[in-house]
């Protein structure tokens, strides 16, 4: 089954608790939040590790799981194979809803994706639904391990009811692939695309 955990790391802007945890985490770790200047996504860097080890600590789950790790804003997200499947590929992503990139989706996005993004009766309706749409792409993207080489024009995505699903992908793609999103009262979308098709129900509150 695939986990998903999410934290919120705004209390790692504060120096002292950001030294803490840099001091916990692996050196190659620590090397890459060093290159970043912007003190939240060094925050993110460290704190999206901080989050792996712990969700693994949580349900005994060894450093073999495939997994995929994703941050925005004052969030970070991590989705994880509890029983270790080699060949179980996992992506997710997390994006703070700010504003509607419009041209990106009269450009990229289907032509059935821009009807239902822009059905929407307000602007707020649109930019959540475009959203939506957004991390859906992202963890599949990711799922498939070709992450932006994949481009968001080769593959369709359609919102049914149950849960949205592929209706178009690459031919070279071979996987079935499944979708899970989790809606939280705050103002971010979260969504999580595996080749199992089993998700944990609930999105886990892990505090760091």
């Amino acid at each position: 089954m695939i986990r998903t955990g999410i934290a919120d790391i705004r209390f790692l802007y504060e120096m002292e608790n950001y030294e803490k945890y840099y001091n916990r985490v692996p050196e190659f770790r620590r090397q890459k939040a060093d290159r970043i200047r912007n003190v939240k996504k060094k925050a993110q860097s460290i704190g999206v590790w901080v989050l792996y080890e712990k969700m693994r600590n949580m349900w005994g789950i060894s450093q073999e799981a495939v997994y995929n790790l994703s941050h925005s804003g004052d969030y970070v997200l991590c989705s994880i194979d509890d029983e270790e499947n080699p060949f179980t590929k996992v992506g997710c992503d997390l994006e703070e809803t700010k504003t509607i990139l419009t041209k990106l989706v009269n450009k990229y996005f289907f032509p059935e994706e821009q009807k239902y993004i822009f059905a929407g009766e307000t602007e707020e309706e649109q930019k959540e639904a475009f959203y939506r749409y957004w991390v859906l792409k992202e963890s599949f993207m990711k799922a498939t391990r070709r992450g932006m080489t994949l481009g968001l024009d080769t593959f369709e995505i359609r919102m049914d009811m149950e849960r949205p699903r592929l209706v178009e992908m690459p031919e070279e793609i071979k996987d079935t692939y499944y979708f899970k999103e989790y809606f939280l009262d705050i103002p971010y979308k979260i969504a999580v695309c595996s080749t199992d098709e089993r998700f944990s129900r609930e999105i886990q509150k892990v505090e760091l």
